[in-house]
């Protein structure tokens, strides 16, 4: 294995950290805000998202719904 080997697998592994995390965490998380190099060309007619609510609290039922689903010919 030569000298420079080494360093040119540390090279690339740095290069593709850099590459994977070039975007702001807020960026990542948060789908309903529009990014921020977008935020220069128009207005942001959007609101914030609101609250999370659960839609279906039975369990049970949205299970049985899935699997009806599942077993109906296409």
């Amino acid at each position: 294995m030569s000298a420079t080997k080494p360093f040119a697998i540390a090279g690339f592994a740095a290069a593709l950290s850099l590459l994977a995390a070039c975007a702001a965490p807020a960026q990542k998380s948060a789908p309903c805000k529009r990014p921020a190099d977008l935020a220069g060309y128009a207005a942001a007619l959007r609101t914030d998202c609101g609250a999370m609510r659960l839609v279906d609290p039975d369990r049970a039922a949205v299970l049985a719904a899935i699997d009806g689903l599942a077993q109906k010919p296409e």
